[in-house]
């Protein structure tokens, strides 16, 4: 059995090889599964991340969740402290910077802060069929999860490549989540 950090840096080369068009296509299919969902109709305030490095990609998603009059928001990185700040977006392309790592994130702006969350889409490298996941390794996501109330529903979106049995060794820290979306 592989450590969670050989299977990350193998999951990791797979996202990073996929061909394009394909990572664009599979994305549909899992955004309009994740978009089926009675929990996601119902959910008036839902986080998403800003793909990243091959990962499923959230941009059309957010774009139509904001188009449905979704309350959106993305996180803000915090590297010190190592924790997420979620803020609340009107437009990804207006609202959004690179942040830390290359990663897209809102604007920090007075008045912007995200208090009301109904759902998380959440990233990851690799996940498993008890809803487990490895992200970059840095534990953002977990120490995030770890804090919300029980109601809030979290949802991870995967490749099928990036679903496996089992994750291996899993920490104290690590938070499963509700359920994993694939094409």
């Amino acid at each position: 059995m592989s450590t969670k950090k050989e299977l990350r840096e193998k999951v990791l080369r797979l996202l990073r090889n996929q061909d394009g068009k394909e990572r664009i296509a599979k994305s549909l299919l899992i955004k309009d599964r994740l978009f089926d969902r009675d929990d996601f109709r119902e959910a008036s305030s839902i986080m998403f991340y800003a793909s990243f490095d091959g990962e499923v990609v959230t941009h059309n998603m957010i774009t139509e969740a904001l188009q449905l009059g979704k309350t959106i928001g993305l996180p803000i990185t915090e590297t010190e402290g190592y924790h997420l700040s979620p803020r609340i977006i009107e437009d990804f392309e207006r609202d959004v910077v690179a942040g830390p790592y290359g990663i897209k994130q809102p604007r920090k702006l007075p008045h912007n802060e995200m208090y009301q969350i109904d759902m998380v889409i959440v990233p990851g490298i690799v996940f498993d069929q008890d809803n487990h996941r490895i992200g970059w390794g840095a534990g953002y996501y977990d120490r995030f999860l770890g804090n919300l109330p029980s109601t809030t529903k979290t949802i991870g979106l995967a490749f099928d490549f990036q679903i496996v049995d089992k994750i291996p060794r899993l920490d104290p820290h690590d938070v499963s989540l509700d359920c994993v979306l694939s094409h």
